[in-house]
C-alpha cells in the first residue's frame, strides 16, 4: 500500500521455477495475487519465472518470442486487474532460431509493459563441485542499462550474475536509480559463499534499497538454487529475508532513507575518473641512505 508520506509496501516472490511456462505462470499468478491483497504496489518475481531448463533444444522448444508469450499476455493481464507495479524479474523469450534473451519486464498498473531489460552478463562459469554453465550459449546478452521512474522511487534493472559487476550498479546510481532491483537464480554453492554479501555490498556502496527476488531449491531440471530472497536496505540492514521455500516477502520501503543514507556517506558525490599507470622501474640516480637491511 501506499501511504501519504512516500512509504509504500513491496512484495518479493519466491519460486522453484519448473519445466513447464503454464505451470511457473499458474504458481507466480498465485503469489503476486496474495502479495496485492496484502497491500504490495510493487511486486517483483525472480529470474527465469517461465521456466528452468538446462537442455537447449528443450528450452527453444518450449518458449516463444514476446508477442506470442503466454506469461507475457496473462501477467499485463494480472498488473492491470490487481492495479500494481509488477516487475516480472525475467522470462526466457526467444529472440532468434538459435538464442533466448533474458528479459526483464515493468508492467503499470494499466497493464503497459513501461520497460524492459535483457541481462547483460552470462553465466560461463566451471564450479568446483562439477557444475557447469555456459548462459551464453543458449541466450543473447543485453547491451544496456536500464532505470525506470515509479512512483516512489527510481528503479535500476539487473538480473543475477550482474550483482558480480558493481561497475553496473554505480552507473545506475549515477543515473539516478534509488532502488536496484537484482531478481536471481543463484546456485545453491556460489549463494551460500556470496549471495548476502554481494547483495548488502550493492546497497552499500550506492546508498539504495535493494530488492532481489529469488529462485529456491531443488528443480525439475536437476539445478539447485539458493532461494534466500533479499530486501537490504541504504545502509546495508537486511529488512526481508526467505529461506529455500517458494512463498511472498513482504517489505516496507521508505525512499527517504536512501536521502539520509547518501547525506551520511556522500560517496556518488566523491568518486572520482583515474588513470592505470604501471610500475615505475627505480630511477638509476637513486640511490638509498642507510643501512639497507
Amino acid at each position: 500500500m501506499s501511504k501519504p508520506d512516500g512509504k509504500f509496501r513491496a512484495a518479493l516472490i519466491q519460486m522453484r521455477s519448473k519445466r513447464t511456462p503454464q505451470t511457473n505462470l499458474d504458481d507466480a499468478a498465485a503469489f503476486i495475487s496474495e502479495a496485492a491483497a496484502a497491500g504490495a504496489v510493487y511486486v517483483q518475481t525472480p529470474e527465469m519465472t517461465n521456466i528452468m531448463e538446462l537442455s537447449r533444444e528443450k528450452l527453444l522448444a518450449a518458449i516463444t518470442d514476446e508477442e506470442k508469450d503466454i506469461s507475457v499476455a496473462a501477467f499485463r493481464e494480472l498488473a492491470r486487474k490487481l492495479k500494481i507495479h509488477l516487475h516480472i524479474g525475467s522470462l526466457a523469450i526467444k529472440v532468434s532460431s538459435e538464442k533466448a534473451a533474458n528479459r526483464a519486464f515493468i508492467i503499470d498498473p494499466r497493464g503497459e509493459i513501461v520497460a524492459r531489460y535483457d541481462k547483460i552478463h552470462m553465466f560461463d562459469v566451471d564450479l568446483a563441485n562439477g557444475e557447469s554453465y555456459r548462459e551464453s550459449r543458449n541466450f543473447r546478452p543485453g547491451e544496456s542499462g536500464v532505470v525506470i521512474d515509479l512512483p516512489w522511487a527510481r528503479l535500476g534493472l539487473t538480473i543475477c550474475y550482474d550483482l558480480r559487476f558493481p561497475a553496473l550498479y554505480r552507473a545506475l546510481a549515477e543515473a539516478g536509480a534509488t532502488m536496484l532491483a537484482i531478481p536471481a537464480a543463484f546456485t545453491r554453492q556460489t549463494g551460500e559463499a556470496h549471495w548476502h554479501t554481494l547483495v548488502r555490498a550493492r546497497a552499500i556502496e550506492n546508498g539504495s534499497f535493494v530488492l532481489a527476488a529469488a529462485q529456491g531449491g531443488a528443480h525439475e531440471n536437476g539445478r539447485e538454487t539458493f532461494g534466500h530472497s533479499l530486501a537490504v536496505d541504504p545502509w546495508g540492514r537486511i529488512i526481508g529475508e526467505g529461506g529455500t521455500e517458494p512463498g511472498v516477502i513482504l517489505v516496507e520501503i521508505d525512499p527517504a532513507e536512501v536521502t539520509a543514507a547518501r547525506a551520511k556517506v556522500p560517496s556518488l558525490q566523491h568518486g572520482r575518473r583515474f588513470d592505470i599507470l604501471e610500475p615505475m622501474a627505480e630511477p638509476a640516480h637513486l640511490h638509498v641512505v642507510g643501512d639497507p637491511s
